[in-house]
Order: C-alpha cells, then structure tokens, then sequence
C-alpha cells in the first residue's frame, strides 16, 4: 500500500503524540518487590540546588520541627521534616508511622516525600519506593492504618491523565506487613487492590 511522505510524517506525528500522552507506568501497575531492607540509618532526601532547603520550607508554611518520638527524631536528624500524615499522629505498640518531606508545593502540601515506618526506634522501610509529590499519580492519597496483627494498610490515589488535580479517578489500597524475622524488622508489600474504580 502507497502513502505519501506527507500521511507518514503525520501518523508518525500522533504516534509520538499518543506514546507522551500515555502515563508513565508506576510501581503500583507492576507484581510487588519489596524495596525495603534491614538497614538502621534514615536515607537523607534528595534536595536540588535549586530546592528550598527544609528549614526555609518550615518557615515559609510555618511547619513545627517535630522532634517527640524516635522515629520524628530520626527523619529530623537525616534532614527531612517529619509531618503527621493526614494530620494524625500513628503510634501502636512499637511502632510508628510518620511522614517526612523535603519540600512543600505553594499551598504548602508535601511534596519530595514519603511516609517512614520503625519499629522499636529503628527505620522498618518506607511505604512507596519513591518520593511522592501530593496531588500526583501514586501519593498517599488517603488513610494509613495499623492493624492489630502487624498489617499496615496505605491508600494511594490513581490519576489518569485526564483527571483534575483534586480528584484521582482512582485509589488503591497497599496492604503491608511487618516482618519480626528480620534484624532490624522490616516493612513488606503484599498485595495491591483497586478500592475506588
């Protein structure tokens, strides 16, 4: 079949145009690895040069430095601002969930993030392998829950392309589980479900 130069430059044109407009798949698309580890030092964030250090984020969104528990202590220490995700402090038995963040949109969410989990003081892992930025594709984008039996449940907002800043299309619930067999402990993913379609 003939076409002329001007129809092939023209598909190939919408087909760089589709491949861009495709999203980027996440590690919430592929089967679960764990990337945490045994590990006992709090990995510092990743700041740009042209990032705002974390005490002019603290001042600008007037942020407290939390320093009341090992685990605030710790992110502090690394040089992240430790935050109560969702504005809640999480403390069960010896463990702790708290977030902490490198830096913070205009509206002052976080953004260069993640939500840190220890047990008994010391770093169990992370909730995402990555650094979040809120309002984007696979932050936390709701509850983080601590069972009775060493589950952690996080809530993570799904966007597709289209949707608006304030509302994911979708969600997915990350369960997790502590693993004591471990020294230290240490945070793993088990299963990914879709809550919200």
């Amino acid at each position: 079949m003939f076409r002329s130069p001007i129809v092939t430059a023209m598909l190939f044109v919408v087909g760089v145009n589709l491949l861009a407009q495709a999203p980027a798949e996440s590690w919430l698309d592929r089967p679960l690895s764990n990337w945490n580890s045994a590990r006992s030092a709090v990995p510092g964030p990743a700041l740009a040069p042209q990032d705002e250090t974390v005490p002019e984020v603290a001042k600008r969104c007037t942020l407290p430095m939390l320093r009341n528990t090992p685990g605030e202590r710790a992110l502090a220490d690394a040089g992240w601002l430790p935050f109560h995700v969702f504005d809640r402090q999480i403390v069960q038995r010896d463990v702790e969930v708290v977030g902490g963040l490198a830096g913070a949109d205009g509206m002052c969410r976080p953004a260069s993030f993640n939500v840190f989990v220890f047990v008994n003081g010391r770093l169990a892992g992370t909730l995402s392998p990555d650094v979040m930025v809120s309002r984007t594709d696979g932050s936390i984008g709701g509850g983080v829950r601590l069972g009775a039996d060493e589950a952690i449940v996080a809530d993570f907002s799904r966007f597709a392309r289209e949707d608006p800043l304030c509302c994911p299309s979708r969600r997915v619930t990350v369960a997790y589980r502590i693993d004591r067999t471990a020294t230290p402990p240490v945070v793993v993913p088990v299963s990914v479900r879709v809550t919200r379609p």
